[in-house]
């Protein structure tokens, strides 16, 4: 499991489980990462240093960049949190009943949105730092994916919610999910066609937002993240998910501890990274597609912990064409 070149391990790494990797809007250089740990850090993946640590009380479940100077944040604390790089300094803009479990910008309608496990989801104005509304859920929000002007909502009980963020008056759609098991990730395509959404059960399913029944034939699911051993198939979790912008296709991350990236559109699998130390728990492209964080991070999936702990650790990969782009 040596690392390859293209590759290398950010230090100073979360002293928990990595919740949530997400890069900086345009960037290929700043990088966020919340953590059980209780905090929320910022690195410079290029000189590969930690530029700022913040914390909550309680472990971070998900955090976003507003802009290339704030980040927002939020996680067993019920608190949702902005962070100025230049000020250095942290606010409290609000709060949920539950832990807030996904945070997300909408750069279409310049919105932060929550989701929690209070079964609601609430949008936040960055500039006035203030909630601006509250829309019910039908369960606990597990994931959540921005759009364009559309968010994806993935819910315990395996529904799929639609909504428009310009009229929250109603859902747009209601759904339930392809996959039999427990939702883990929903993630929009970035040409705005469609999601894929992962399953705790070593699935994946591409979906299409059009409800004309001709686009809604090509839809689909796979399975995935599976490994034989001594004649037995163990199925994992599909924790991750990201796309890469430019080309429309994705990553996909197990607890198998394998990376994947496959061409949605043309059913295939473009390649597979080398085997990680353990789980992978969030993945994120940088905006111009050319880096890949992956975090590897022990989920606690098994009742009893790895006899060996293996670090939490982000790895930064640069990829290539060949590794990302569809093949004609």
């Amino acid at each position: 499991m040596g690392e390859s070149p293209n590759e290398f391990k950010l230090t100073n790494m979360p002293l928990d489980g990595i919740s949530s990797v997400k890069f900086g809007p345009n960037s290929n250089q700043f990088l966020l990462v919340s953590s059980w740990d209780e905090t929320v850090r910022l690195y410079d993946v290029v000189a590969d240093s930690m530029r700022f640590k913040y914390t909550h009380s309680a472990p971070v479940l998900d955090c976003c960049f507003y802009d290339a100077v704030h980040s927002f944040s939020g996680g067993l604390d019920k608190t949702l949190k902005m962070y100025d790089f230049n000020t250095s300094t942290d606010q409290i803009i609000g709060n949920h009943d539950g832990a807030i479990r996904c945070v997300e910008y909408a750069p279409d309608v310049n919105i932060i949105i929550t989701g929690s496990w209070d079964s609601n989801v609430k949008m936040w104005d960055p500039r006035q730092a203030n909630m601006v509304g509250s829309f019910s859920q039908p369960d606990k929000v597990y994931t959540m994916s921005v759009c364009g002007d559309c968010l994806i909502v993935g819910t315990a009980g395996r529904r799929v919610l639609v909504w428009d963020l310009r009229n929250m008056g109603y859902v747009q759609q209601r759904r339930e999910s392809n996959l039999k098991y427990q939702t883990r990730c929903i993630r929009s395509f970035p040409n705005k066609q469609g999601y894929v959404l992962s399953s705790i059960e070593g699935r994946v399913a591409v979906e299409y937002l059009d409800p004309n029944p001709e686009i809604q034939k090509k839809k689909y699911a796979f399975k995935c993240h599976r490994i034989k051993e001594n004649g037995q198939e163990l199925i994992y979790p599909v924790n991750a998910i990201a796309f890469h912008n430019g080309y429309n296709t994705f990553a996909t991350g197990g607890s198998d501890g394998y990376v994947n990236i496959w061409d949605g559109f043309n059913k295939k699998r473009l390649c597979q990274f080398h085997r990680y130390p353990t789980s992978i728990a969030s993945l994120a492209f940088s905006h111009d597609g050319s880096v890949l964080a992956i975090a590897s991070s022990f989920m606690f999936e098994t009742e009893i912990d790895k006899s060996v702990p293996v670090p939490d650790t982000v790895y930064i990969r640069n990829v290539t064409d060949q590794e990302t782009k569809p093949k004609l």
